[in-house]
């Protein structure tokens, strides 16, 4: 094993504890470097804050795989700029060319920069609910982006994705084969994880957190994300996960603070639904476990409140 998958896995153990500075990587747009999680496959891994100029939008993992016969990026980035800045590091690795982008679902961190790709002849894929989200709520998601990203918006324009799919998707490409699945429902509509068989790496997307807290949206069903990790993501037997958002781990971990979480919750939630209390009480069911994750003063209300009207009617 490689020293810098070494050092990815000490986070295991560290969720929460990321830096808090504006960014790691102050000569490019992205928050951070790139870094190499296993052979040949790289990530640029994002601040686990809210999109913000500081951050120039890159709060999600952006990452790529160097197949011996061109290279396979997940996700476009949160912009035009964004992505251009991938884009150059890519090429400091390596002098393959870039011939997929693949988008892990239909959100503004994984979409947006597609437009840039496009200009480099490069084919964006998405699963078909991901290409749905955008050509209905892209103009929208790009208004928002532009609103904390000034002139880093700069060039950004909606691209719908050039193929889409339902199921899989596989690539094989020099000495990868990759495999775009979509598993099921989880956390928003075509979310897919990227699956490398021989070198057991899941790139998960949204279907994985750890070192934030994961955000429960109107469009999250919480009983089918957890039925989805349970028939489909965990059966994987991921030996490396990099997930949507924090450092690069492992499957105990994302299932802690993802699958068990979502667990953990529900049953608080129904709990106080036994107990005859309303939706005003529940935004303060005790989530202390779980307090030290990044983004948990954003969003833990939040994600009582939408678990709990969910379950009201379950």
């Amino acid at each position: 094993m490689r020293g810098v998958m070494m050092v990815a896995l000490l986070w295991a153990g560290m969720a929460g504890a990321s830096e808090e500075i504006a960014d790691k990587y102050p000569g490019s747009m992205l928050y951070d470097k790139p870094v190499e999680v296993i052979p040949h496959v790289f990530s640029a891994i994002g601040a686990t804050a809210p999109p913000t100029y500081e951050n120039a939008g890159h709060n999600n993992n952006l990452s790529f795989i160097v197949t011996g016969d061109g290279v396979v990026v997940v996700n476009a980035g949160a912009s035009f700029g964004l992505a251009k800045a991938l884009h150059d590091e890519i090429r400091a690795v390596t002098d393959q060319e870039v011939k997929l982008v693949l988008l892990e679902n239909g959100q503004g961190h994984a979409m947006l920069g597609s437009n840039y790709w496009a200009e480099q002849g490069v084919k964006v894929v998405a699963h078909e609910e991901a290409a749905a989200e955008i050509e209905e709520y892209g103009a929208q998601v790009l208004r928002g982006m532009r609103a904390y990203a000034g002139d880093q918006g700069e060039g950004t324009e909606i691209h719908l994705p050039d193929e889409s799919f339902s199921d899989d998707y596989i690539v094989e490409m020099g000495e990868m084969r990759i495999e775009a699945r979509y598993l099921g429902p989880a956390h928003s509509p075509g979310d897919i994880v990227v699956w490398l068989p021989e070198q057991s790496l899941v790139i998960s997307g949204d279907m994985a957190f750890h070192e934030r807290m994961l955000p429960i949206f109107e469009h999250t069903y919480t009983a089918d994300w957890i039925e989805t990790w349970e028939t489909a993501f965990e059966p994987l037997g991921a030996t490396y996960v990099i997930p949507g958002h924090g450092h690069p781990t492992n499957m105990a971990q994302v299932r802690r603070y993802t699958r068990d979480y979502l667990v953990y919750l529900r049953e608080k939630i129904g709990e106080h639904l036994e107990a005859g209390g309303d939706l005003s009480e529940a935004y303060y069911v005790d989530q202390s476990p779980y307090a030290h994750l990044d983004t948990f003063e954003e969003l833990a209300t939040k994600n009582a409140g939408r678990v709990f009207e969910q379950m009201e009617f379950e």
